[in-house]
């Protein structure tokens, strides 16, 4: 339950690189397996397939649109100079009727009036909840008292090797919900988490993927996961997170594998 009064599932897809009937194979396997978070931008330039994708799966009866949860974000420089244009043209591109989620990229010298901007959409029905990616502790500090609205959510990137485990407790005290990225390590970095053998240990007892046994972890530490996948088989191992439980030994030893290690530069 968001902060914003709407309900948010807790494992999605994230659709980063996919584009053309890819990206539309990938939107509508995931609907088929019961994903209804679906994570977008428009500097993933493919708002228009996910928008195709969603049309497809509710005019064949696959969901309706109530159904399911898209987020989509305007990016810094000049999209957030101009951010009623361009939340606009994210609306007009995903042709969905309204946006779930709709948040600023990163931090950027224009981000208060951008946020001001996605507040004035939320008071017409055009989007629903507002939020921030990349926000750590010292951003939001000076962030949060130049708006009205409370984000939220905050979407950092989150994996084993990359913890934020002083970020997620003070983002979760706002009342915000912290959701991650890259949840199992991102591009050229999944390989070495996954064969972690810390990781394959846990997933060995549990019967399970390495995959699935970070994806748990997150889920236990209140962390909503968006994995990126265009493989059928894939997203749907990644919906079948709920059957176990990792214990707390389990978690800790995770825990303990934390490097520091960002992934990716934002």
């Amino acid at each position: 339950m968001l902060n914003s009064g709407y309900e948010m599932p807790v494992n999605g897809l994230g659709t980063y690189s996919l584009h053309g009937d890819e990206c539309i194979n990938a939107v509508k396997s995931a609907l088929l397996n019961g994903v209804r978070l679906i994570d977008t931008a428009s500097a993933y330039g493919n708002e228009e397939e996910i928008g195709q994708a969603v049309r497809k799966a509710i005019n064949e009866g696959i969901i309706q649109r109530e159904d399911i949860f898209v987020a989509t974000k305007i990016y810094p420089g000049s999209e957030m100079e101009n951010p009623v244009q361009s939340i606009q043209a994210c609306l007009d591109r995903l042709d969905i009727g309204y946006v779930d989620l709709m948040l600023l990229h990163h931090p950027d010298p224009n981000d208060v009036e951008a946020y001001k901007a996605m507040e004035q959409f939320v008071e017409e029905g055009k989007i629903r909840s507002i939020g921030l990616p990349d926000w750590y502790v010292e951003e939001l500090t000076e962030f949060l008292p130049q708006v009205d609205t409370v984000p939220a959510v905050v979407q950092n990137e989150i994996h084993p090797y990359y913890q934020e485990s002083d970020v997620i407790p003070f983002i979760q005290d706002l009342g915000i919900v912290v959701q991650g990225w890259y949840p199992l390590g991102g591009r050229g970095h999944t390989g070495d988490l996954l064969g972690d053998s810390v990781i394959t240990e846990i997933a060995v007892a549990h019967g399970v993927s390495s995959a699935q046994v970070i994806l748990r972890w997150n889920l236990q530490k209140g962390v909503v996961v968006i994995p990126g996948s265009s493989n059928p088989d894939h997203i749907r191992k990644n919906t079948e997170v709920y059957h176990f439980s990792l214990t707390e030994d389990e978690m800790a030893r995770i825990g303990a594998l934390d490097r520091g290690e960002k992934h990716d530069w934002y």
